[in-house]
């Protein structure tokens, strides 16, 4: 029978063929370099056989694989047709995810050296308790590095009057800021980035004069408030009267409805999603924990013998928070609190993230950052050159980085206790402390704010592309292709994410490391997945959606 070159070619992109040697057809299509069905078995059918070992990866007749989030993913040994150097590539997959979640996503596919840091990450990111926010939730990135980064940091401006740039949150597409102001009749506001030194002032939710935390919920942005004693960052005390704790959800155009107040609360210090609820934490004392149930409804849900819980993050079933009475971690269950272990010599602990499948948080006062080993315990991760706090942490294009005080500095992570500066954000002088407080990953870019200066910064490291909109829960066909400038996302067969002009020269992404399905920089991927494939072309538009459609 004769097969038009469209139709065959389609048949390739669905992995589907009826009637015909799947692994025939496949080795005609020499571009192809791995097909991996995942339903039932992890056996990779392109031409090349590559060899894939199951790390506890659940494989069922007739069902995706399951990635349970914490250990399980799929190996493939480096092989000389993995070696990708400066070509176009393409990664076609169609995953599940839960609408509730307990844990990170995590890393889809990933052939990364994280000390050369050379090679590609795609990944859906989950970020939060950074260092009072939930900045990125559900986000795609494709990423590819060859060791390169700006060689200084953007400056995005001030916004308004700011003296600190509190919270961020990713949304819809964009980047959102919340700040604190001084002034006795100034309120925190909520910016939303528009390029360059622009913003778009959102309104300020409250009276108060902090933004202190954002996230977002069930498809919509919360904003949570608070006055911030400026005292705490050796600055002059805000004469703004008006205390917060209040929570609200902004509706567009300048327009915030009250969703409640936390009772006794002057100050919302984080707020996290944990299986499809909203929780939020008190900064200062009393110490307080709440759990929204709609409309202006709070519910206690205590806190651990007595001590303050602060920022919030989520990981492998569990929600955990920082503390300010004592240098420890705690874990909430969804109804009981208990220790998550001392860290170190800190006396406060602030923000987290997980990285390479780890949880890790920062502290004060030697700016070290901790590594969750289990059993309560934590292992040094390193110190932040000879800064005293280390406060946000994020996961941006296969490494880690985190913000300091007093210098405000961002350092990037190298492996076992090893930190690289890159750069300084806040150059304020004639004050005691600098802070880098808030993190997020937008627009293919690592954003940092600071205080005392109120501004906004960006990096790229590599290059990366970004889908900034909340991947929708469910069965989702997730495309990412480089070509030979610009690096591009696909969902359920349209076009979402391109990224800036680059020179593949500059990246061959070449390396040694195993070829990883559901692991990487992030976290193991928590869902189902299947149809696996990598080419050594960038597939077209066209043949993206056609894919799609037909299956």
């Amino acid at each position: 029978m004769m097969i038009r070159p469209g139709i065959y070619l389609l048949m390739i992109l669905l992995g589907s063929v009826t009637g015909f040697d799947c692994v025939a057809l496949n080795a005609e299509e020499p571009e192809l370099l791995g097909d991996w069905r995942l339903q039932g078995d992890s056996q990779d059918r392109s031409a090349l056989h590559l060899k894939t070992i199951n790390q506890g990866v659940v494989l069922k007749p007739d069902q995706a694989a399951v990635f349970d989030g914490r250990k399980a993913f799929l190996e493939v040994p480096h092989t000389d047709p993995l070696a990708l150097g400066t070509d176009e590539f393409s990664i076609s997959l169609t995953v599940h995810t839960s609408a509730e979640l307990d844990d990170v996503l995590g890393t889809l596919l990933s052939k990364y050296d994280r000390k050369a840091r050379r090679g590609f990450q795609l990944s859906l990111k989950n970020h939060a308790g950074v260092t009072s926010s939930q900045s990125n939730d559900r986000h795609l990135q494709f990423g590819i590095d060859n060791g390169r980064i700006d060689a200084e940091w953007t400056d995005h401006g001030q916004l308004g009057n700011a003296v600190l740039i509190y919270s961020m949150a990713v949304h819809d597409g964009n980047l959102y800021a919340g700040t604190c102001v001084p002034g006795e009749a100034a309120a925190g506001r909520v910016y939303r980035f528009d390029q360059g030194q622009k913003w778009i002032d959102c309104g300020a939710p409250d009276l108060c004069n902090a933004v202190s935390s954002l996230a977002v919920y069930q498809g919509k942005l919360y904003a949570g408030t608070g006055k911030y004693r400026l005292k705490g960052s050796s600055l002059s005390e805000s004469d703004n009267p008006h205390h917060g704790g209040n929570v609200y959800r902004y509706e567009g155009d300048g327009k915030w409805e009250h969703c409640g107040k936390l009772p006794e609360v002057e100050a919302i210090n984080g707020m996290v999603v944990y299986r499809g609820k909203l929780y939020a934490s008190s900064m200062y004392k009393p110490a307080a924990f709440y759990r929204y149930d709609g409309d202006q409804k709070w519910t206690s849900c205590g806190v651990p013998d007595g001590k303050r819980v602060e920022s919030l993050a989520v990981y492998n079933g569990d929600l955990y928070a920082s503390g300010y009475d004592e240098g420890a971690v705690y874990r909430f269950d969804g109804t009981n609190w208990s220790q998550a272990g001392k860290v170190g010599e800190s006396t406060q602990t602030y923000g987290f993230t997980v990285y390479e499948g780890d949880l890790y948080v920062s502290e004060w006062p030697h700016a070290e950052v901790y590594r969750y080993a289990g059993k309560n315990l934590w292992n040094l991760a390193g110190r932040l050159g000879e800064e005293k706090e280390s406060m946000p942490l994020a996961v941006y294009n296969g490494a880690m980085y985190s913000g300091s005080l007093p210098l405000a500095e961002v350092y990037r992570y190298n492996g076992g206790v090893d930190w690289t500066n890159t750069g300084r954000l806040d150059l304020t002088p004639d004050v005691r402390y600098r802070r880098v407080w808030s993190m997020a990953v937008f627009q293919g870019r690592l954003f940092a704010g600071t205080l005392p200066a109120g501004r906004v910064h960006s990096i790229e490291a590599g290059k990366s592309v970004t889908y900034d909109t909340a991947l929708k829960p469910g069965w989702r066909q997730i495309v990412a292709v480089k070509e030979p400038k610009h690096l591009k996302l696909y969902v359920d067969g349209k076009l979402v994410a391109t990224s800036g002009e680059f020179n593949s020269a500059d990246y061959d992404l070449t390396n040694s490391e195993p070829l990883k399905i559901g692991f990487g920089a992030h976290d193991y991927f928590n869902g189902k997945m299947k149809d696996v494939k990598l080419y050594r072309r960038a597939l077209s538009a066209e043949e993206i959606q056609k894919a799609f459609s037909a299956d």
